[in-house]
C-alpha cells in the first residue's frame, strides 16, 4: 500500500464529518419531499450524530496542551449554562452547542491534513457552485429537487406563505428597493435553501482563499473565483460584497500587520456602528445602516438583568442582532471570552495563518453587527472552524509530531 506524507493523506472520517455538516440540510430536504416527511427531531439527530462523531474522533486521538484553550472555552460554555439555566428556571443550551460546535470542527480540524482540507471545500464549493447555476438557470427545477419552503415548514415548524407560490424559503423573495444585481428575482440559496448561510459560505470561501492562495491551482483558483462571484452577484449580500472588497486588499495587508491587531477590531465595529447610528438615527429598514441601527438601538437597552443573562425569555427577539443574542444568551461576560478567544485561538505566525486569524475576525465581528445566529450554524461554523483549527496547527502536522509514546507526560488523557 502507498504511504502518503502527513500533507498528502486523506483523514476520510473529518471529509465525511465536514461535508455532510454543508450538505446535510439539502439531503434532508430531497428525503422530506421524495420519501418521507421529516421533523425538526430529524435535524437535530444529524446535527448530534456530527457532533458525536467529531468529539470520539478528538477523545481518540487525545487531548493535549494545545487543546486547553478549547477545552476551556467548552468548560466556560458549560458553566454560563449551568447559571443561566438554574438562575431563569428555563433550560437554554444555544449557547453551548454553538461553542460545541467551535470545539468539535476545530478540534478535529487541528488534526486534518491538508489534502484534507483542500478536499473538502473543493467538494463543497463545486456542489455549491452547481446547485447555484441549476438555480440561476432554472429556478423552478431547483425547487423540484428541494422544495424549500415545504422542508422549512416540515422540519422548522416555518408556514409558507399564501403569497409565496414559489416554492421557495420565504426569506430569500427579498422585496422590492432591496439592493440587488438583479440577475435573478429573488436571493439565491443554492445547496443550503436559504440566503443567509449561502452568503456566509461566499465569506468563509473568501477566508480560504486568502489562507491558500499561493498553494491552490489555476483550477482551484477558478472555481472558487467563480463560485465567490457567482454568490455576491446573485445573493444581494452587502455584508459579503464589503467584505470580500476589504479581503483583497486585506490579502497583501494583513500579513504585516501583528495578530494582536485583532483585539481592537471589535470595539473598533461597534465603535463606528455607533457613529453611523447617530448619524442616521432613524435607520432601521432592511438596509446596511438600517440594520446596524437595529443592533445599537437593541445594545442601548441593555440593562444590567440583561448583561448577567437573567433575561432569557427575550432572547428570541435579538436574532439579528448578534452582540446582544451572545449578551443574553451567555452573559456580557460571554461576549468577552468570545472576542477573546475568536482573536487569541488562531495562529499569526506565518503570512497565510495570519491571513486567516484576521479575515477571521473582520467576518465574525462585522457579521454580528448586522447578523445574528447564523455564523454559529453547523453548515457554516463546522467549515469555518475546520479551516482555522487546521491552520492553528498548518506550520507544524500534529499527526507528525505527536505521538502518545514520545510526549513526556504531555498528554492529557482523553
Amino acid at each position: 500500500m502507498k504511504s502518503f506524507p502527513d500533507k498528502e493523506r486523506v483523514d476520510y472520517p473529518i471529509l465525511a464529518i465536514t461535508l455532510f455538516s454543508v450538505l446535510y440540510n439539502c439531503i434532508l430536504a430531497y428525503i422530506n419531499h421524495n420519501i418521507m416527511q421529516l421533523s425538526v427531531s430529524h435535524v437535530v439527530l444529524c446535527e448530534g450524530l456530527m457532533m458525536i462523531s467529531s468529539v470520539a474522533l478528538i477523545f481518540k486521538k487525545g487531548i493535549y496542551e494545545e487543546d486547553l484553550p478549547l477545552v476551556l472555552f467548552l468548560v466556560f460554555a458549560l458553566v454560563v449554562t449551568i447559571y443561566i439555566t438554574v438562575f431563569n428556571r428555563l433550560t437554554f443550551i444555544d449557547q453551548f452547542r454553538n461553542v460545541l460546535i467551535i470545539f468539535a470542527f476545530a478540534g478535529i480540524g487541528s488534526w486534518a491534513s491538508e489534502r484534507t482540507v483542500r478536499l473538502i471545500f473543493r467538494i463543497a464549493c463545486f456542489m455549491v457552485l452547481l446547485f447555484l447555476v441549476c438555480e440561476v438557470v432554472s429556478t423552478p427545477f431547483y425547487v423540484t429537487i428541494f422544495h424549500p419552503a415545504e422542508y422549512f415548514e416540515s422540519t422548522r415548524g416555518i408556514k409558507q406563505m399564501s403569497f409565496n407560490s414559489t416554492g421557495l424559503f420565504a426569506n430569500a423573495l427579498g422585496f422590492q428597493g432591496r439592493f440587488s444585481f438583479g440577475l435573478i428575482d429573488h436571493r439565491s440559496s443554492s445547496i443550503f435553501l436559504e440566503q443567509v448561510s449561502l452568503a456566509n459560505f461566499c465569506g468563509v470561501s473568501v477566508i480560504y482563499l486568502l489562507s491558500f492562495w499561493p498553494k491552490l491551482g489555476k483550477g482551484d483558483k477558478a472555481l472558487f473565483i467563480s463560485t465567490v462571484l457567482l454568490i455576491l452577484l446573485t445573493n444581494d449580500t452587502r455584508t459579503m460584497l464589503i467584505f470580500s472588497c476589504v479581503s483583497i486588499v486585506g490579502y497583501f495587508l494583513f500579513p504585516k500587520i501583528p495578530k494582536a491587531f485583532n483585539l481592537i477590531l471589535m470595539p473598533l465595529i461597534i465603535l463606528i456602528g455607533f457613529f453611523v447610528h447617530f448619524m442616521k438615527p432613524d435607520e432601521v429598514g432592511d438596509n446596511f445602516t438600517g440594520r446596524i441601527g437595529v443592533t445599537v438601538k437593541k445594545m442601548l437597552d441593555l440593562d444590567i438583568q440583561s448583561m448577567l443573562g437573567l433575561s432569557i425569555s427575550r432572547i428570541g427577539e435579538f436574532a439579528d442582532s448578534g452582540y446582544v443574542y451572545l449578551i443574553y444568551g451567555s452573559t456580557i461576560f460571554g461576549l468577552i471570552v468570545f472576542w477573546l478567544f475568536v482573536c487569541l485561538y488562531p495562529a499569526g505566525k506565518t503570512p497565510a495563518q495570519r491571513r486567516c486569524a484576521h479575515s477571521l475576525s473582520l467576518f465574525i465581528f462585522l457579521n454580528m453587527m448586522i447578523g445574528g445566529t447564523a455564523i454559529f450554524s453547523i453548515k457554516i461554523a463546522g467549515l469555518l472552524w475546520l479551516l482555522v483549527g487546521y491552520m492553528r496547527a498548518s506550520e507544524e502536522p500534529r499527526t507528525a509530531r505527536v505521538r502518545p509514546e514520545t510526549l513526556n507526560g504531555s498528554r492529557v488523557p482523553g
